[in-house]
């Protein structure tokens, strides 16, 4: 029978009163009674049950149970304040359940007790952090969907926000133990929430411990399989572990697998990738990944094959000129000029050759040769034009004028037209030069970088007022570069970002697999 609210006082006032409240069973047996009462009772029961607690060892089981009662109430007030009182639960032992129950509990949908959980659980954290992971990691691995996917944001949103005296050395490891767990079988965007749970913990921030996170992202990507070009979800894994293994390579910690995997499974497919996301420049994307990895490839096994690979792929972005003295060749078309793709295939073939400078003399017959510096010509003689009519178009601009949408965009192509300037320079050099240090014209200039080798010209500068480099020149030639083909540069510039579609390893039933059954209902 339940207690009335003049029931719950009077047991209350026993309790409270006296100096040994263990021996008043039936006083606080009542109290649990109060969760089969109405609202009021409800209400008082949700205060008095956690206050007496730790007096009653033998009803902790019930007390537990009455406050879960009271936590799945259809009135939300009384659930917000059964909620606030879970943490007086969270001691020795139940310190793991409590946390699993507050976890299954994030999957409400009022914000206000969202809010609440979450107190709870951060709460919690601060008394035990390690037995409070247990719960959370319990219902990743094991609760539903939507439960799931609140713990993996919480653990993303709150963990770093918590302190090193909560967040400790053996904390951590656990933490990184058991995402490992949750790894074998994730979302795309799990993937990334988990890792950037890990690549914040402050036990990885070594060179031993970045290591260890790219050899999580390698085992993610599946570097070990072929890839299918056809499939948009093995593309878009590969893309998504790529960007999250980027900020991990040094030269301590090695890109040299998924360059490897680039040129030898994805240049030769690059026209036949596909992608889920519509809006992505699928091959400027990925060039623009093999770009930014390029410089921290350590030794690789199959350095030749894979810098044909990059010097067959940048012949084709990088055309010949037109067939007659008059800039027309035969089907009446000029080339295109694909600036934005040389910059990053000039780019990544420059790092690698570094690795073995005598390519294009010992490696590249002769014919090859006369061939790429043909088109190194006619590339770099539009770019000169190019530069000076972004040059143009941007003198006397400052400010607010420089931040409109055109001149942002103009702004981007004068660093990727100098950028392969400076590169087309080395490589005229005979034997070729690989000593010329740029910044990826999407990337922040950085201070220890040398931005153009020594005397440079007006041109590498940015100063158009040197009278002798700004000839009139032929009609043909503004034709050839000016007016660029559209999508060139204006969907391509900056770092570009888009959430995660489908599944990694597993899916978890959404791409690449199923998890299984899950359990529904409450399972406290």
């Amino acid at each position: 029978m339940a207690a009335t609210v003049e029931e719950l006082y009077r047991s209350y006032g026993v309790l409270a009163d006296s100096e040994t409240p263990g021996q008043h069973k039936d006083s606080y047996q009542n109290i649990l009674d109060g969760v089969k009462g109405g609202p009021k009772e409800k209400r008082l029961a949700a205060q008095f049950i956690p206050k007496f607690f730790s007096s009653f060892p033998e009803l902790a089981d019930a007390a537990i149970n009455a406050q879960l009662d009271l936590c799945e109430d259809e009135d939300v007030s009384i659930r917000r304040q059964a909620i606030k009182e879970l943490p007086r639960f969270a001691t020795g032992e139940n310190i793991f359940r409590v946390a699993d129950i507050l976890t299954q509990l994030l999957q409400t949908d009022d914000t206000a007790e969202f809010n609440q959980v979450n107190a709870a659980l951060i709460s919690i954290f601060k008394m035990d952090a390690k037995g409070t992971l247990g719960g959370l990691f319990s219902q990743i691995l094991q609760g539903e969907d939507v439960v799931r996917d609140r713990a993996v944001k919480f653990l993303s949103g709150k963990l770093r926000t918590l302190s090193e005296e909560v967040m400790t050395k053996e904390v951590e490891e656990y933490v990184f133990t058991e995402t490992k767990k949750v790894m074998e079988d994730v979302t795309g965007e799990e993937f990334v929430l988990l890792m950037r749970v890990v690549s914040a913990l402050r036990v990885l921030q070594t060179v031993n411990g970045r290591q260890q996170l790219v050899e999580l992202v390698v085992d993610q990507a599946d570097l070990q399989q072929a890839l299918n070009p056809a499939d948009p979800d093995a593309v878009d894994r590969l893309l998504q572990c790529t960007r999250q293994a980027l900020p991990l390579f040094s030269k301590n910690v090695h890109s040299t697998r998924f360059v490897t995997y680039f040129c030898e499974h994805v240049l030769p497919n690059l026209s036949a990738l596909t992608s889920p996301v519509a809006e992505l420049d699928l091959q400027l994307e990925v060039l623009k990944l093999l770009a930014e990895m390029s410089p921290y490839c350590g030794d690789m096994e199959k350095l030749e094959s894979n810098l044909l690979m990059l010097f067959t792929r940048l012949l084709e972005f990088m055309p010949l000129p037109p067939e007659d003295e008059n800039g027309e060749n035969a089907a009446g078309e000029e080339p295109k000029l694909q600036f934005s793709y040389v910059e990053c295939l000039l780019f990544s073939f420059h790092q690698l050759g570094k690795k073995l400078p005598d390519f294009l003399l010992d490696k590249v017959d002769a014919e090859q040769l006369k061939d790429f510096k043909i088109r190194l010509q006619y590339f770099a003689r539009g770019l000169q034009v190019y530069i000076r009519q972004l040059r143009v178009a941007l003198q006397g601009k400052t400010g607010d004028a420089l931040k409109t949408d055109e001149n942002k965009i103009k702004v981007v192509a004068l660093k990727i037209t100098n950028n392969i300037n400076i590169l087309i320079k080395d490589l005229f050099h005979n034997p070729p030069s690989y000593k010329s240090t740029v910044t990826l014209s999407w990337k922040p200039v950085q201070k220890t970088e040398a931005a153009a080798p020594k005397r440079p010209s007006g041109e590498e500068l940015g100063s158009g007022s040197t009278k002798k480099q700004i000839p009139p020149l032929p009609r043909r030639d503004a034709r050839q570069i000016y007016n660029p083909p559209s999508g060139k540069y204006s969907a391509s510039i900056g770092n570009f970002s888009y959430e995660q579609r489908g599944g990694f390893r597993g899916g978890r039933g959404r791409g690449f697999g199923a998890r299984g059954g899950r359990s529904r209902g409450r399972i406290y």
